[in-house]
């Protein structure tokens, strides 16, 4: 034996259940009405890729119009993207939504009221499923009364025939995820689930989605604008922005050590009651308009950093650190930068959220 250390092998990520390749997609919207009408095209989503792992919650993150929930419905395959491709256990994913890919892919939307048929009773929206997917092992009362279980909504017989208009808005989310559960899926689309809930009890939602994460392996997308519950609930944190990714990285890393100038800024927005002053936001103005985004960078016009060649050029993601990725020319060399930029390269501020005051959500 020599006295040759061995050479690490790199580790190989884990497998993914599900994800998006290289996403893009666009709306065509009407401008103007009568014979001068025109169509113009909506640049909701580009190139962007998301991985979903078994026992792991990601969250994407952004401001409203960032092209999450857009993203979140291409993986359910209710939006076709117009370029890129959907992969389920490294596979393509079939054309449509058929009822196996329903089955393994479940959604859970934002409003629960109005997921909810409004005329029929817990029972129908949990048996419903159970049936169509023949997953009821004998009796689907009993089986249905076990998904309110899982969501921890008991007696379940006491909720089986109230009406939704009955229950509070918690307890209409609880049945929305028991409805998804009802299939057995081992992926759950979250679109911002917590957002239409009072403050009160937002944290009991996140915790069962936790509890789900953990105790059925499931893979998890967890869509929302709230970068402190991201880090309460997430393995891991990917940030958009206009249409684009711009920050991915492991949810402590990313908190902690933000590299992306509009992370930064959502950092700087959360609520944390230790900071002794208020603090400066890092950008200015606001998202611009995607019928015509911005050249270059789309972050640009509000970034205090911005350089000339942000304007210019879109900057490809670079990597951080081990795991962390960031979309941003401020992490380029200078050969890469180019020698436009004038040496006008500064080090992004930090900004983190206090794990002990995730004040957004357990206040």
């Amino acid at each position: 034996m020599n006295g040759t250390a061995p050479m690490e092998t790199p580790a190989t990520p884990a497998p993914a259940v599900l994800e998006g390749r290289e996403l893009t997609k666009s709306f065509w919207m009407r401008q103007a009405r009568g014979p001068l009408a025109r169509k113009a095209r909506v640049h909701a989503v580009e190139a962007v890729t998301v991985r979903l792992e078994a026992g792991k919650v990601t969250a994407l993150v952004g401001e409203s119009g960032a092209g999450k929930t857009t993203i979140a419905r291409m993986l359910a395959k209710i939006v076709k993207p117009d370029a890129g491709e959907v992969l389920l256990d490294g596979a393509p994913a079939p054309k449509g939504r058929p009822r196996s890919y329903a089955a393994k892919v479940q959604m859970v939307f934002q409003d629960p009221f109005a997921s909810l048929n409004p005329v029929h009773r817990v029972r129908h929206q949990l048996v419903r499923p159970l049936k169509i997917h023949h997953v009821a092992d004998g009796d689907v009362d009993q089986a249905a009364e076990e998904l309110l279980r899982r969501v921890a909504l008991e007696p379940a017989a006491h909720f089986l025939n109230k009406f939704p208009y009955e229950l509070s808005g918690g307890q209409r989310q609880r049945v929305a995820i028991a409805r998804a559960l009802a299939v057995r899926p081992r992926v759950l689309l979250a679109d911002e689930p917590v957002s239409m809930l009072d403050v009160s009890i937002r944290l009991g939602v996140l915790n069962l989605l936790a509890d789900l994460r953990d105790r059925e392996q499931l893979a998890i997308l967890y869509v929302t604008h709230d970068i402190a519950s991201a880090r309460y609930l997430a393995d891991t944190i990917v940030v958009m922005y206009a249409g684009q990714l711009v920050e991915a990285a492991p949810s402590e890393s990313l908190t902690d050590h933000a590299a992306h100038p509009y992370t930064q800024l959502l950092l700087s927005a959360a609520p944390d009651p230790e900071r002794e002053e208020t603090p400066r936001l890092a950008g200015r103005g606001a998202p611009p308009s995607l019928l015509a985004p911005p050249s270059g960078c789309r972050f640009h016009p509000r970034c205090p950093h911005a350089m000339d060649i942000c304007q210019r050029q879109v900057p490809p993601s670079f990597a951080v650190s081990p795991d962390h990725i960031a979309a941003c020319w401020l992490h380029a060399g200078s050969a890469e930068r180019g020698a436009g930029d004038n040496g006008l390269f500064r080090p992004v501020a930090n900004h983190s959220i206090n794990p002990k005051h995730l004040e957004s959500i357990k206040r």
